[in-house]
């Protein structure tokens, strides 16, 4: 009989500690962190498809007809200012050039004989004019053929760099062909289109005309070594797009850069007493952002926020909370709307710093 009761004694008093035991458990597994949104500067990261273009690009074309002597240069070499490039058969030219001079002396003589006898009132003062205009003619074939023997050598505008030369040596040349292009890279633009809100988030921070640095990602994903000036801005939105073209400039000193390549502008966006949550503490439902908010009796209810923008693993909160709020940071698909919860509250800092997105 005594060791029945001491069995049963024993029985009741495991169950009892296992009763316990699990009700703790469930009271611990009832324990959600809550934390509040917090108000920090910080900065994030714009990026823009961007088209790059050299600082100068022209096309080389020939302004005479002719053959194509020499070729002097290569493509994708750095030529300088004045270099000549090509030359086109001049002799021609040079034919002309002489015959325009000796027109030009004959004139000359002319008018001076004309002259000596107008000023002896043997011819008129009209003939003398008439002589004049004729040397003035024949002074202006001499310079006209000058200027086209010039042409038959071609030479670089300015310092760059050569394109591609689809004409070989001896083809015949009509006035206007293409010979090359040349492009000088010594500095690039970067065009890149902003939409309307972002351009007047653009003038707002940019009140005083500073110029704003910028960041050149390649097409490998690597930046350009050297950081880049946002210089202008178009006059008139595209229509079609809403959108506003910019304009960034960028030292390319070694020519890695060329004209038609195309890259992404990376600009850095500072947000001054920016309200922030992390992305985990809130849900979606219906293209619309949700948090649960705790309020002093730890009951939960959800509150549809407004997203001013989105940084890595951060909202910036438009409307809908304050910093006073408190918000459920885990446990999210396991309450129900006006659940009361067990909450264990975590500085809204050390959740943020967490994630190691507070600007240093």
């Amino acid at each position: 009989m005594n060791k029945t009761i001491l069995l049963l004694s024993l029985l009741f008093s495991a169950s009892f500690m296992a009763c316990k035991s699990h009700t703790e458990e469930k009271k611990e597994e009832g324990k959600y962190k809550v934390t509040s949104p917090l108000l920090i500067d910080t900065s994030f990261t714009k990026e823009y498809v961007a088209q790059i273009q050299s600082l100068q690009n022209v096309e080389i074309r020939a302004n005479v007809k002719g053959y194509l002597e020499k070729i002097n240069i290569d493509e994708g070499r750095q030529v300088k200012a004045g270099q000549i490039l090509f030359n086109i058969m001049p002799k021609q030219y040079e034919a002309e050039l002489m015959k325009a001079r000796a027109n030009a002396r004959t004139a000359e003589i002319e008018c001076q004989n004309v002259k000596t006898l107008a000023d002896k009132n043997i011819v008129s003062k009209a003939e003398l004019a008439i002589a004049q205009s004729k040397l003035d003619e024949a002074k202006a074939e001499v310079a006209l053929a000058e200027l086209e023997v010039s042409f038959t050598k071609i030479r670089a505008p300015f310092d760059g760099t050569i394109d591609r030369i689809p004409l070989k040596l001896g083809s015949l040349i009509e006035e206007g062909d293409l010979l090359t292009s040349i492009s000088n890279n010594k500095e690039v633009y970067a065009y890149f289109n902003v939409s309307e809100v972002e351009y007047l988030a653009y003038k707002s921070r940019n009140n005083q005309n500073q110029k704003e640095s910028a960041t050149l990602l390649l097409a490998n994903n690597q930046p350009h070594k050297y950081k880049g000036t946002i210089e202008t801005i178009e006059s008139e939105f595209d229509n079609t797009t809403g959108n506003i073209a910019f304009r960034a400039k960028f030292p390319n000193p070694n020519f890695l850069l060329k004209h038609g390549e195309t890259g992404r502008v990376q600009l850095t966006v500072n947000l001054q007493n920016a309200l922030v949550i992390p992305q985990e503490a809130s849900f979606e439902i219906q293209d619309k952002i949700y948090v649960y908010v705790v309020d002093q009796n730890n009951i939960v209810r959800s509150r549809n926020i407004s997203i001013k923008q989105k940084l890595p693993n951060l909202y910036v909160i438009e409307s809908g909370l304050s910093p006073n709020d408190k918000i459920l940071l885990e446990g999210i698909q396991s309450v129900k709307e006006d659940e009361k919860i067990i909450s264990e509250f975590i500085p809204s800092r050390q959740v943020i710093e967490g994630l190691q997105l507070i600007k240093q």
